[in-house]
């Protein structure tokens, strides 16, 4: 069995079912895997993968873990705690197909249950892709060189930094290790992981809030003008307050700002940038705060896209003294292993909100274009009323 824990997943998924179950019980949720890289897997992957994902039907939260969450996230109901300690992954929601070096990968059932899949699905498929292929990566002493190297550096720029590499990681040895190196080295620095397993066995903070899906799905039962706003207004309901990140970027972020208004500036801690040029996103955020009477210093931007020392440096150079400011650190953490890292995404494509007669395809439209996924003709209708040109 590759995956060892059931909380090897990224927080945000947990999250996200906690508000599922208690919001929206039978709604429906449909997700593919997209190979952006255009990477071809060897013959027989299909088969390899789906014995991982059989597997991960023996996965149960542990006595250990379930006190792990009761006693790190009190914002979690005990009747959730209860819930997950009873859930288990079903196979069968899971259907994979190989058509030459092409492989696919659907998901399908209700939302509170898929919701969990996307991530431990491209962490396998990382994992089985480097192990089917027989590409060797360099030793753990040289991961734990190169991760030492890289937390003592971002040290020295005076800035927080977590580790954001589940989905993409070249493996969980490898993530065991970086996540080991990155605590043991990065006093001051390093405040956590996205891996909620990882975070426990290491003593560090479990982070993330929500993904791009929570928004998507809003669209999907409120329309696309009210997706955002609702989306906020379903996080508040749940949270009061706590998990206050707001992620910006699912349908642009000026269409964004114009319903994060001042009652959301304040109440949120922060936003978490996703794509699209990082400083001019820094500088429309401190305008924003701006305008709505908040001052940027007491509030957080988290960084999460593609980042590298440098990106990070000229980010950090950019913001200090204007406005709050965090790292989440993915591939460049967990598979900088000297092999090519996979370019790919599992994405919610189309959900069925309760009652609705049918499903209803989803999209996002990110700050960078290249980075939209859905229905091309529902991508057009998105911009057409949220006015995206």
């Amino acid at each position: 069995m590759i995956l060892t824990s059931i909380l090897d997943n990224d927080f945000y998924k947990f999250t996200m079912q906690h508000c599922v179950i208690k919001l929206f019980p039978e709604a429906r949720a449909r997700y593919k895997f997209i190979n952006r890289g255009k990477h071809a897997f060897p013959p027989g992957f299909a088969a390899v993968l789906r014995e991982a994902v059989n597997n991960m039907q023996h996965l149960r939260l542990t006595p250990e873990e379930k006190e792990f969450l009761a006693v790190t996230c009190p914002y979690l109901d005990p009747t959730y705690l209860d819930f997950l300690q009873g859930y288990r992954y079903n196979p069968d929601e899971i259907h994979i197909a190989q058509h030459g070096e092409e492989v696919e990968v659907h998901v399908d059932g209700y939302w509170y249950r898929t919701i969990l899949w996307e991530v431990p699905l491209m962490s396998l498929i990382c994992e089985l892709y480097y192990e089917q292929t027989g590409q060797q990566r360099v030793p753990d002493e040289e991961v734990i060189r190169i991760t030492r190297e890289k937390i003592e550096h971002y040290k020295e720029l005076g800035i927080t930094i977590a580790d954001f590499g589940t989905r993409r990681r070249h493996s969980l040895a490898v993530h065991r290790l970086v996540v080991q190196t990155l605590r043991q080295y990065g006093e001051s620095c390093f405040i956590g992981s996205s891996n909620v397993h990882l975070a426990m066995r290491n003593g560090v903070k479990p982070v993330g809030t929500h993904a791009h899906e929570w928004f998507m799905f809003h669209s999907a039962k409120y329309g696309f003008k009210m997706a955002n706003m609702l989306g906020l207004e379903h996080w508040v309901q749940v949270y009061r307050g706590d998990l206050g990140i707001a992620l910006s970027d699912t349908y642009t972020t000026p269409v964004f700002f114009e319903q994060f208004d001042k009652k959301f500036a304040k109440l949120f801690d922060g936003v978490r940038h996703d794509s699209g040029d990082p400083l001019l996103f820094a500088d429309s955020t401190i305008a924003h705060y701006k305008e709505k009477g908040v001052d940027p210093l007491t509030k957080t931007i988290i960084f999460s896209d593609g980042l590298d020392y440098e990106k990070v440096a000229a980010i950090a150079a950019h913001c200090r003294g204007k406005i709050g400011m965090s790292f989440g650190v993915g591939t460049n953490f967990t598979n900088d292993v000297g092999l090519t890292a996979l370019n790919i995404v599992v994405k919610m494509y189309e959900a069925r909100p309760e009652d609705a007669p049918r499903w209803t395809p989803v999209v996002k439209l990110s700050d960078e274009k290249g980075k939209y996924t859905g229905d091309e003709k529902m991508i057009e209708l998105a911009k057409e009323m949220l006015e995206i040109f």
